[in-house]
Formats: C-alpha cells, sequence, structure tokens
C-alpha cells in the first residue's frame, strides 16, 4: 500500500508570517500630484541611464554579471544555464491566472511542467511556501512561485551528506531575505540553484515569460554560489521587492 504523503514541517529557521501589504493602489504617496511623479520619473530615468553606463552592459544591480556567474560556476566544477520557462498552457496572456491555472491543486502532476530539474520558472501553484530553510522538502510547485517571486532557491538530494547541509544552511544565513533551502527527491547527491529572472513590465506580453537560471553542483562552493545569489536574488518577473520577501513571511 503507497504511504500516505506528509506535509512538511515548518522550517527551523523561520518567524511566524508576516502579512504582505500591497502599497500600489493609494498608500502614503496617494496625494502626491500628478506633475511631482512627472518630475519623480524623470529623475529615476535619469539615474537609471547613469546607474546602466556605469555598471556595463549585462550586469546586475549587484554588479555580477551573467557571464561571471557562468565563469564561477564553472571554476568550480558546476554546470550552468539559463533557458526560458515553458509557457503557460492554458493562460499564455496571465489575465485569468497565468501560469497559476496550470497547476490549480497541489496534487497537480509536475511532469512536463519545466524546462529544467529543479525547476527554474514557468507553472506554480497559487500560494508560495514560506520563506526559509527547510530540512524536509517544500513542494516544488510553490517553490517556483517563489521563484517569481524573485526568490534564489538552494536544493539538495537525499544523499547530500548532513554537514554539507549544514554549510548550506550557513550560507542560507548570510543573505536569507529572498531565499529557500529545501532538499528534493532526484537530485541523488548534487546541489543545485535556481532562479527567474525577467522584467516586469514585459512579463505576459509578446509572450515574454523570463528566464530561468539553473546551476547544478557536486559539493558546496561558497564563491561559485554567492556569485549566483547576488546576480539573480530579488530580479523575478513580477518585480516583488526583496523586503517582501523576508524568512518567515508567506501569503495570508
Amino acid at each position: 500500500m503507497a504511504k500516505k504523503a506528509k506535509t512538511p514541517r515548518a522550517p527551523r529557521t523561520v518567524q511566524a508570517p508576516k502579512r504582505r501589504t500591497d502599497t500600489r493602489a493609494g498608500g502614503p504617496f496617494a496625494s502626491v500630484p500628478r506633475w511631482g511623479w512627472g518630475v519623480a520619473g524623470a529623475v529615476v530615468v535619469a539615474v537609471a541611464v547613469i546607474g546602466a553606463v556605469a555598471l556595463g552592459g549585462g550586469s546586475s544591480s549587484s554588479g555580477t554579471s551573467e557571464a561571471a556567474v557562468a565563469k564561477a560556476m564553472k571554476s568550480a566544477g558546476c554546470t550552468y544555464k539559463s533557458v526560458p520557462p515553458k509557457p503557460p498552457k492554458k493562460n499564455p496572456t496571465g489575465q485569468k491566472g497565468g501560469y497559476h491555472a496550470d497547476v490549480p491543486t497541489l496534487k497537480t502532476p509536475t511532469k512536463g511542467l519545466w524546462s529544467t530539474f529543479p525547476p527554474s520558472g514557468g507553472a506554480h501553484y497559487g500560494l508560495w511556501v514560506i520563506w526559509g530553510f527547510y530540512r524536509e522538502p517544500a513542494d516544488p510547485r510553490q517553490v517556483v512561485h517563489n521563484e517569481e517571486h524573485g526568490g534564489v532557491i538552494i536544493w539538495w538530494g537525499p544523499d547530500v551528506p548532513s554537514s554539507t547541509v549544514d554549510q548550506l544552511e550557513s550560507f542560507y544565513q548570510q543573505k536569507p531575505e529572498g531565499m529557500v533551502g529545501t532538499p528534493i527527491a532526484g537530485l541523488g547527491k548534487k546541489i543545485a540553484l535556481t532562479a527567474w529572472t525577467g522584467d516586469p513590465a514585459k512579463y505576459y506580453r509578446n509572450h515574454n515569460y523570463g528566464t530561468g537560471h539553473i546551476g547544478v553542483c557536486n559539493s558546496f562552493d561558497q564563491k561559485a554560489f554567492a556569485a549566483f545569489r547576488d546576480a539573480f536574488r530579488g530580479k523575478g518577473p513580477e518585480g516583488i521587492p526583496l523586503s517582501a520577501d523576508a524568512p518567515g513571511s508567506g501569503p495570508q
């Protein structure tokens, strides 16, 4: 008889969930006149242009380029690639659920949902997991939603030694905002890092679904893992700020 699936225990390192407040409508800036937003917008554009010139093409706000990530991963003996996620099957425009429509329940089969293993973007359940470090598997159908919010995910197989998992948790604790750590079946002795990046202004438009990033390693490497994290964390296609991805926070 098949064993009944167990719900993962709450992560060791997280706190009680915090409610996310959406300030996009109203809020403390509701009284600002329209001309004020125009001036502010011009200033933002000017700053952005200056920043882009200073950083150079292909660099993240941390100054870590994707080429640097690929180089660091290769030096650590890891594989690295960037791939687009599979498009939504039921609602490609995003007007009626988008990727959520492809995973209506946590029993939805995962075969064929994602471009990579572990997943680095694509179809996902409507509720993400509480941000934190898990010693028991979190549901990947939900974890992909964390990626959409800008999360960098640390995955490891069931055969990874506990001492290495301790190293991964220490790495997680260095910058826990926008990070999730979880074991996953099928990865064996390997460790993987994944992220999903994209331009919020273009997301779901003209079949633009962002880009998935995945590095797979045989062991932990601080330099390579930090390069990956610093290049992609907080750059999800929905444009959610890292301040909303604090450890212990989650959907309400």
